[in-house]
């Protein structure tokens, strides 16, 4: 008695970065006289009908090891060839089994929906934004360039230092002159290449005076130095002036 074909095995579902090739292997046992071919579960397009490719795509190969394994081939994988495909055998009641193929892309940041450099006053709020595709979805971290922790304010006196922060959306609440700086968005999905974006937020504060000595004696004759130290943001433009009259010294 001639056995009816059936599947050997299931197919093993693939996961491929994009770009590469994928394989998916369909195993028949008893074919005889019988065919075997690939479609595209999702819409039922016939892919290859035995040796033969039936699609124009011409990325789409069928090999046959001369025994009993049927492999699709698509090389160069794209997105859109995320899915699951059928191997079916044309026995009178039709036998069909499915392989599902996920395409890994690696990210890649939206520019367009990314925070650009930015200045604000300070005690004003911010928020730092940066958005990226890729499959799977990449994870957004954030650090600073020069690798000191980064503050954010959890309540009116309280703030916290932590050297890297998680979520697309990086909140200011009451920005401190200390909080600013250039921060990297770093978007990853363990698929390499991860990548990153560099944002400078600047905080603008009016000029801080500090003098180390109001007042200096010196004897008669000898040199004597003042100093003094600001402290704002924007640079300021510093000078001298004697008993609130002529400018001495710019600079």
């Amino acid at each position: 008695m001639i056995e009816d074909p059936d599947f050997g095995q299931p197919i093993q579902n693939a996961t491929v970065p994009l770009g590469r090739e994928v394989v998916l292997s369909c195993v028949v046992d008893h074919l005889g006289k019988f065919k075997v071919g690939w479609l595209r579960a999702e819409d039922q397009t016939i892919l290859t009908l035995h040796n033969k490719v039936v699609t124009h795509n011409s990325r789409i190969a069928v090999t046959h090891d001369n025994h009993r394994t049927w492999n699709l081939h698509i090389k160069q994988v794209k997105e859109a060839d995320r899915g699951c495909y059928m191997c079916q055998i044309n026995t009178n009641i039709m036998k069909k089994q499915v392989g599902c193929v996920d395409v890994h892309v690696p990210p890649d940041i939206l520019y367009d929906e990314t925070s650009v450099d930015q200045a604000v006053q300070e005690g004003e709020n911010a928020t730092l934004v940066c958005r990226a595709t890729g499959h799977p979805p990449p994870r957004i971290t954030w650090r600073r360039e020069d690798g000191d922790p980064i503050l954010i304010r959890k309540g009116l006196r309280e703030i916290m230092k932590v050297d890297t922060y998680n979520g697309s959306l990086m909140h200011f609440w009451r920005l401190d002159r200390r909080q600013m700086g250039a921060f990297l968005c770093i978007a990853s999905n363990d698929v390499p290449p991860a990548v990153s974006k560099r944002i400078i937020l600047n905080v603008n504060f009016s000029p801080v005076v500090k003098v180390p000595n109001q007042l200096l004696g010196a004897p008669l004759g000898t040199d004597v130095q003042l100093e003094c130290y600001v402290e704002a943001f924007p640079n300021t433009i510093n000078y001298w002036v004697k008993n609130r009259g002529e400018m001495l010294l710019n600079g």
